[in-house]
């Protein structure tokens, strides 16, 4: 990637936005997803679902994709109490994060996270969680460094029978 190669960080607008992205989480995670499962979170949190593309000789290519979700996990308490008008705490996350091999080391993947954190943020999240590979120290280093704290070891969580780690970010 040449020093004039902008990045140009956009939002879900269209089914064509899904194909490059899920090419190149198909490449980059381990787990297979179906076309229904993206459609999940693209469809109800299209705002929250973001692509670092670059034109690179006149060719435009996904280098990143982040999908997110945001929902209800509890009641706020009131003074040790659930308060009766059902407010609830709002929980992110982060579903699917991948860059391009070629352009990692970019700052790409802590960009989309960044971008995620602060839209959630915005929507009114308490707590954004995600889990990631207990061998993925790239991933684990960037997360940690952006304050996600290990919350738990999910034991052959993966299909493949890799651990996890469960993460989690207050807000």
């Amino acid at each position: 990637m040449s020093s004039e190669t902008a990045i140009e960080y956009t939002t879900y607008e269209k089914e064509t936005d899904l194909l490059p992205a899920i090419k190149l989480i198909e490449c980059d995670l381990s787990e297979p997803y179906s076309i229904y499962t993206y459609r999940f979170f693209v469809h109800q949190w299209p705002e929250l679902c973001m692509f670092a593309q670059l034109t690179e000789g006149g060719e435009q290519m996904c280098a990143g994709v982040i999908i997110c979700k945001m929902e209800e996990h509890r009641r706020r308490m009131m003074d040790g109490y659930f308060s009766d008008d059902r407010e609830a705490l709002m929980r992110g996350y982060i579903g699917m994060v991948a860059v391009d091999k070629r352009f990692r080391g970019r700052g790409i993947g802590r960009r989309l996270v960044s971008m995620a954190i602060e839209r959630m943020r915005h929507m009114g999240a308490d707590e954004i969680t995600l889990e990631a590979e207990t061998g993925n120290k790239g991933a684990l280093a960037m997360y940690e460094a952006m304050g996600f704290i290990r919350e738990k070891r999910l034991y052959r969580y993966y299909i493949s029978g890799a651990d996890a780690f469960r993460l989690k970010l207050w807000l």
